[in-house]
């Protein structure tokens, strides 16, 4: 039988036309073509054109490895041999089990189960309804509540979207989900008048138990917070005492603290986990995803008490679950990429290279007028844009002075990963967040042409007649 003739379409779709007509939903804003991938090892990638690019953003935040890890392919393609993949219904998968021991050990006390998934949007919605499943099991049913801050990043799905605090995206797809509650992030750099930081995060904490009580405490189910913020706060780190407040406020209210890790987790912050950094403050969730497999295949992940886990499964189980959860696939590749990160000691070499990044983007910070500020821990890392350092002023944000950055770089083979939060209202910020793996000259040679892009976009800035301050 001779095979039917594929349906003719007169956009052509796959035709090189740089720019034009294309069936893709991610061409960036403005039709402009990227380049086409051709290869990539370690922090470098090359297009089909022969061009280098450094990934200074772990594409985006979660190439934790770099690029043709050795002993990783080597595990998805032996995996992939024995069984790609088996439904959990079905089988149990040895990849899954040895995972979830693994990173349970490193999670610590309090963490001891793992539920995996395919990236952060399914874990953070998996965490909020496994917080749910247990209310309802210990006879809570009126808690459904989840508060969230202003601003913040959950993931794209509506569930994920209902938490996330981004008014931007609250007004494009708002009537299609329900909104919960938000208070305040604990800025550190832009903070309201007559605030310090430490003033600020203290109000931001206040204003959590003021939200509860609002609220009514017995309807909240749980609080969900970045300890070490992404895009939505540029690495945001509060102060201790923030940490230690909320988790207090959470216990006396009996409201579920959960941590989204999805960019901070798995070693990224020089621990295991950012709450690493916080014993006083843990969590009773936390989701992971990006760096757990390091871009190797899609997955993410749900960690949780045993004792939640134990009465959810009593009372009938997790209802709750997607086509490639727990696939032996994925976990095997994440049972590799963790392992790996062991055995090169990569969160040792998170802390000493971020120590490293941070010195050398303050020293930028010093020399340009337009970066007003230089914060996150170890390879999570931001700076702020500015176009006056003394007043805090935002560049104009018909500018879109991330984005032009973002390109500037990639004109000289460096590539960033920037979005605005709330159309730019929060502030402009870039993170700086290279793969685990890197060196001291390669955080020299990334902020090297890092700095060129900023004296670029500062002089057409100067053309365009905005003002700027002096360095």
């Amino acid at each position: 039988m001779s095979r039917a003739a594929a349906p003719q379409n007169t956009d052509t779709p796959g035709r090189d036309q740089r720019g034009g007509p294309v069936q893709l939903f991610y061409t960036p804003a403005g039709g402009q073509r990227r380049p086409t991938i051709d290869r990539a090892e370690g922090l470098y990638m090359w297009d089909t054109e022969g061009r280098r690019y450094i990934d200074a953003c772990s594409g985006p935040v979660a190439s934790n490895l770099g690029h043709g890890n050795p002993r990783v392919i080597e595990a998805l393609v032996d995996q992939a041999r024995r069984a790609s993949f088996a439904f959990p219904a079905a089988f149990e998968s040895e990849a899954n089990a040895a995972l979830g021991d693994l990173v349970a050990s490193l999670a610590g006390p309090g963490l001891e189960r793992a539920f995996f998934v395919s990236g952060g949007s399914e874990a953070n919605e998996s965490a909020i309804k496994l917080a749910r499943q247990y209310a309802v099991a210990k006879g809570e049913g009126q808690r459904w509540k989840v508060i969230g801050r202003l601003p913040s990043y959950h993931g794209a799905t509506l569930g994920a979207l209902a938490v996330t605090g981004d008014p931007a995206a609250e007004e494009l797809f708002g009537p299609m989900m329900k909104l919960m509650p938000k208070v305040p992030a604990p800025f550190s750099y832009r903070v309201p008048e007559g605030y310090t930081a430490e003033t600020w995060a203290d109000e931001a904490a206040e204003a959590l138990d003021r939200e509860i009580l609002k609220q009514g405490p017995e309807t909240v189910l749980a609080f969900i917070m970045e300890p070490v913020g992404g895009l939505s706060t540029g690495a945001l780190v509060a102060p201790d005492a923030y940490y230690r407040r909320v988790r207090e406020i959470c216990n006396r209210h009996g409201v579920l603290l959960i941590y989204d890790e999805i960019m901070s987790g798995a070693g990224r912050t020089g621990s295991f986990l950012a709450a690493g950094h916080l014993p006083d403050a843990r969590p009773d969730l936390v989701t992971l995803a990006k760096g757990i497999s390091a871009g190797y295949a899609p997955l993410g992940a749900v960690l949780a008490p045993r004792d939640m886990v134990a009465l959810v499964a009593e009372r009938g189980g997790f209802a709750h679950g997607y086509t490639y959860f727990s696939n032996p696939l994925s976990c095997a590749v994440g049972l590799a990429v963790v392992r790996e990160m062991l055995d090169q000691d990569l969160m040792a070499n998170a802390q000493r290279m971020g120590a490293v990044l941070r010195e050398r983007l303050s020293t930028l910070m010093s020399r340009s007028p337009i970066v007003g500020d230089v914060r996150g821990k170890g390879l999570l890392m931001a700076i702020e844009l500015v176009a006056d350092k003394q007043t805090k002023a935002m560049i104009p944000v018909e500018r879109m002075a991330p984005y032009r950055v973002a390109d500037l770089a990639l004109e000289r083979g460096l590539i960033q990963y920037v979005r605005r939060t709330a159309n730019g209202i929060y502030g402009d910020w870039l993170m700086v967040t290279p793969p685990l793996i890197v060196t001291e000259a390669q955080i020299d040679e990334v902020v090297g042409i890092l700095g060129d892009c900023l004296n670029a976009l500062a002089a057409e800035l100067r053309t365009a007649g905005v003002a700027l301050g002096e360095t």
